[in-house]
């Protein structure tokens, strides 16, 4: 049994979450939960993240790696149709694609095929701009002691 949220009240009553509602609503609507290729994901530092995925059987050049904006997108599709008549086959060939919902400001840094295990290493590169900076208090200049404001007016006779 599954439970459809409606996060249209939040739509209107939020500014600037806009995204994360979109994620939230995107991964209700995941039906199918496809575990091939077995991956995993380990955080390796504060700001940096690996993703290892077993792909035994794909060589570099049948392997996609594709990045846009906030989505990485992992695909294998073999090159050609292998012809051999198998007693058992275990080792699965079949084409896939793996999609990875990436935070803001992650970027992919390294990408390597070594002994069947992709291994995609990412890292968060926050801009200067959005990291926290002191800002200094100027301190008001200080009056004398003693020293008053006067106000004039034009006085009138009249």
């Amino acid at each position: 049994m599954r439970t459809n949220f409606d996060f249209t009240p939040l739509f209107r009553s939020s500014i600037g979450f806009d995204r994360m509602l979109n994620a939230l609503e995107t991964a209700s609507r995941i039906e199918t939960v496809d575990n091939w290729p077995p991956y995993d994901i380990a955080k390796t530092a504060e700001d940096a993240y690996r993703i290892t995925m077993a792909v035994a059987g794909f060589a570099q050049d049948e392997l996609d790696l594709t990045q846009e904006q906030n989505m990485l997108m992992v695909s294998g599709q073999k090159a050609g149709e292998d012809k051999s008549e198998y007693l058992h086959r275990g080792i699965a060939g079949r084409a896939f694609q793996r999609r990875f919902e990436l935070a803001d400001h992650v970027k992919v840094v390294d990408a390597s095929l070594v002994n069947g295990l992709l291994t995609i290493d990412l890292k968060r590169e926050i801009p200067e701009e959005m990291k926290p900076r002191r800002i200094e208090i100027a301190a008001d200049k200080a009056m004398p002691k003693g020293a008053t404001k006067k106000i004039e007016a034009d006085k009138q006779a009249a």
